[in-house]
């Protein structure tokens, strides 16, 4: 009898592991490649919505949807009307700081720091593609980096924030504190008074800068306060405290900090640096992860792409996590016991990657703006692609600019795209740019010189809102169309044009990419790819038109 037994059990064996073996899945890091800094995320049943940063640019604040963890879908944005948020005359790295995302019986919330001008809001949705309420400001959260934690087991909501040294007298530079209110997610308000939870950081005494990001989440009895520390860049960190009280005292983690990387080698290969910023969920799988801000630097702490979003696994050891003390570099992937779910119709996110946007029904959502969005200034159609209005406006400016950018989301990476553009004067511009900021940019366009169709490229003169001229060649007046080439190799650009869409030639290579990094440029965004088409300051009716926009990621880290 036992030898007949014997086999269905091997059988069910072998189904068990072959199962969990076809279950497996590798998160390749970043998990969104690019400027997508200050990930928030939250789980609702088996799905996950993660936000992110946008700073001055329009839409805002993407929400991305995910079953998996590994592959990303952008949904919609929070902020994607006018009338919700206004960042005109804000530079580009000013406008929407840090939001945070969380959801509480059929409703999401999404808090933010409108850096400038409103300050600290909260808006709402029944469904997280949108569309997302008009903003409530929240003027008692005095500070930046508010988020809500709902205490379901009590019934109760409280909003988190860094706010200023006790009272507004810092010990020194970077000094700060975390507060809290108890907050009503009916009216959208606070309820009585603030309290300090933490002063400086982990240990005053060591004057710790910068606590920042924080969050609260309760697991086996404690309330876990964690947050970032030492300032968003190579000193970055996570730091945790607990307490049995959600008012607290809540005390620190001896082996803080729980996340770094700043005690690694500078000049390791291909190293992830200034990783913070983070919040947990739990994976489908059923453990514990982590998501948070790094960076890809090219060199030391040059990067041109922006602060990225990674994920790593959480391990807990008496009741404490740890995601990466800093004695190990952060992984490149990492694999989880869980399945695969791809999504239909989603753009790639990590590793390398390549895809072509056309312009004939509607824009993709991740596609941005400069500080608004002015429907009147381009059109779609399948003939014609993209056409954009020049407008007096330009991207040296504070206003809203005929520009719609992508992010550049590796360090070696190319774009592409075709210019249909008929320049009436020296004035006309229309083209392609990959840019940092108001004054870090290269600009590769077509235009008139002497009475003549030219190409040119330009390069930024910062905080003088000019240009210098790079290279300019003549084109044959028969030349319609051109196609227009901008590609990145880490700490240089190549700029490249074709007007027969198949022989490509050089404009100029080699550029200095250093200039585009947020090391030389400062501020908390990274660099987009972006059509642009500017009258410089002089009304026209002059078109271009940009048939579709092509990309292509090829990262070494990614060819082991």
């Amino acid at each position: 009898m036992r030898k007949y037994l014997f086999f269905p059990v091997i059988s069910a064996i072998c189904f068990v592991l072959s199962h969990t073996l076809s279950a497996q899945t590798t998160l390749v890091n970043p998990i969104l490649t690019g400027f997508y800094p200050d990930p928030s995320i939250v789980k609702v049943g088996s799905d996950y919505y993660l936000i992110n940063s946008t700073f001055s640019y329009f839409p805002g604040i993407p929400v991305m949807h995910s079953k998996d963890l590994k592959n990303w879908k952008q949904i919609g944005n929070v902020i994607d009307r006018p009338e919700q948020l206004d960042f005109m005359g804000e530079r580009l790295t000013r406008g929407l700081f840090a939001p945070a995302i969380s959801y509480y019986k059929g409703t999401y919330y999404v808090t933010c720091t409108d850096i400038d001008h409103d300050g600290n809001f909260v808006v709402t949705a029944k469904n997280p593609a949108g569309p997302w309420s008009n903003p409530v400001k929240l003027p008692q959260v005095r500070g930046i980096d508010p988020s809500i934690y709902f205490d379901e087991e009590a019934g109760k909501a409280y909003i988190l924030y860094n706010s200023d040294a006790p009272d507004r007298k810092p010990l020194y530079s970077g000094h700060r504190t975390i507060r809290m209110y108890e907050f009503d997610p009916a009216k959208l308000t606070v309820i009585g008074e603030e309290k300090q939870l933490v002063n400086g950081g982990v240990d005053l005494s060591k004057k710790p800068v910068w606590i920042e990001g924080p969050h609260i989440m309760k697991r086996n009895g404690w309330y876990y306060l964690y947050a970032a520390e030492g300032g968003t860049s190579v000193n970055h960190s996570e730091v945790i405290l607990r307490s049995k009280e959600v008012w607290g005292p809540y005390v620190p983690f001896a082996g803080n900090p729980i996340l770094t990387q700043r005690e690694l080698p500078a000049d390791r290969k291909d190293a992830i640096t200034s990783a913070g910023h983070a919040q947990f969920v739990d994976g489908p799988d059923g453990k514990m992860y982590c998501i948070f801000l790094a960076v890809r630097p090219y060199e030391g702490d040059y990067y041109n792409t922006g602060r990225e979003t990674f994920i790593a696994p959480v391990t807990w050891k008496d009741d404490w996590p740890m995601i990466e003390h800093g004695e190990k570099a952060i992984a490149y992937s990492y694999t989880t016991n869980s399945k695969e779910a791809k999504q239909k119709g989603a753009l790639p996110q990590s590793g390398n990657f390549g895809y072509t946007l056309t312009f004939e029904k509607e824009l993709d959502p991740a596609l941005l703006f400069m500080r608004t969005i002015d429907k009147s200034s381009y059109s779609l159609s399948k003939k014609e692609g993209l056409t954009l209005k020049l407008k007096p406006e330009t991207i040296m400016e504070m206003g809203n600019p005929s520009f719609i950018g992508k992010r550049q989301q590796h360090l070696y990476s190319t774009a592409e795209t075709e210019l249909v553009f008929t320049p009436k004067s020296e004035k006309e511009k229309a083209g392609f740019v990959i840019l940092q900021d108001e004054g870090h940019f290269y600009f590769l366009c077509k235009s008139k010189a002497q009475d003549k169709d030219v190409l040119q490229l330009y390069k930024s003169v910062p905080k003088e809102k000019t240009m210098e001229l790079l290279n300019e060649i003549p084109l044959e007046a028969k030349v319609d169309k051109v196609g227009l080439r901008i590609s990145s190799q880490g700490d240089s650009y190549n700029f490249d044009y074709s007007t027969d869409s198949k022989t490509w030639m050089s404009l100029k290579d080699k550029v200095d990419g250093k200039f585009l990094s947020t090391k030389v440029a400062g501020g908390f965004i990274g660099c987009l790819y972006g059509m642009y088409a500017t009258s410089s300051g002089e009304p026209t009716t002059s078109i271009a038109s940009f048939h579709y926009l092509k990309y292509q990621g090829d990262d070494p880290m990614y060819k082991k």
